[in-house]
């Protein structure tokens, strides 16, 4: 019976501070891409749960796709900006947004309550900002991947970008025989890879091999188990937080490369 109870104690200690361990948001929006001189259009998101998220878009005319971004856990919009105008800079068209519990979106941030923020954004964007001549591009990075290969789950795009990813958490745990014991008594997942399973569209992995975070071998991972036709990037010197790539040329001409070969996909309804 007191094992039993110190177990239970234990689940609901660690389920108690998963979302404190897991988000590390900042609230506030203290920087725009208007200061870099690119002009963008807020949004107010309204999610199936009652939250209202802060999107951004970075229209681009010319553009060769649209970009859906989703951010990695640290922070909030304005520390991503110069990582969104950089992608506007190459041709991209980007819509953006900020979690709940981050920035300037109530609520606070959990793994499912992320994932309904995923439906949200990408309904609306089909709705609201989808360009049909354009392919459809869901770019996650970090805590973003699985936040990407769920939306491709959920409304299928034209390709995915999967950038310094992991499969799951637990991956990211396995170096850490206590974290990763702890995580079996957890309710988070963030599983990529299994999202990914039923995506057929072409997906770019990019990671650095110098990735502090999340180790390099964890994004060779995730590409090995990708379904669809797919194309691995190494950044050579690239770090987990790198505000711009360590290899710009070579980064960027994947990336041309990657959204060139795509089509853009047939509208449905959501």
């Amino acid at each position: 019976m007191l094992f039993v109870v110190v177990v239970t104690a234990g689940v609901y200690l660690v389920r108690r501070a998963e979302p404190r361990l897991a988000f590390f948001p900042l609230v506030g929006e203290d920087t725009t891409p208007a200061r870099f001189g690119v002009s963008f259009t807020p949004y107010t998101i309204e999610t199936a749960d009652g939250e209202r998220l802060r999107a951004w878009h970075l229209p681009r005319r010319d553009a060769a796709a649209q970009v859906v971004y989703f951010h990695g856990n640290g922070g909030n919009l304005s520390m991503w900006t110069d990582v969104l105008v950089g992608l506007w800079q190459h041709d991209l068209d980007v819509v953006a947004v900020d979690y709940r519990g981050y920035g300037l979106s109530t609520g606070r941030p959990s793994e499912q309550g992320l994932y309904r923020d995923v439906e949200a954004l990408v309904t609306f964007v089909q709705q609201r900002l989808g360009r049909e001549s354009l392919p459809l591009v869901y770019w996650g990075r970090s805590l973003g991947t699985p936040m990407a290969a769920y939306a491709a789950r959920v409304h299928p795009p034209g390709g995915v970008v999967l950038e310094a990813g992991f499969p799951t958490i637990r991956a990211v745990l396995e170096t850490s025989p206590v974290l990763l014991a702890l995580s079996w008594a957890g309710n988070y997942r963030f599983a990529t890879a299994e999202w990914m399973r039923s995506v057929q569209a072409p997906a770019l992995v990019i990671h650095g091999n110098r990735d502090s975070v999340i180790p390099y071998r964890l994004g060779q991972r995730l590409y090995e188990g990708l379904p669809g036709p797919k194309r691995f990037v190494t950044v050579s010197g690239g770090d987990h937080n790198d505000a711009e790539p360590a290899e710009p040329e070579h980064y960027w001409t994947a990336v041309r490369e990657f959204v060139a070969a795509l089509r853009a996909p047939v509208q449905s309804p959501f």
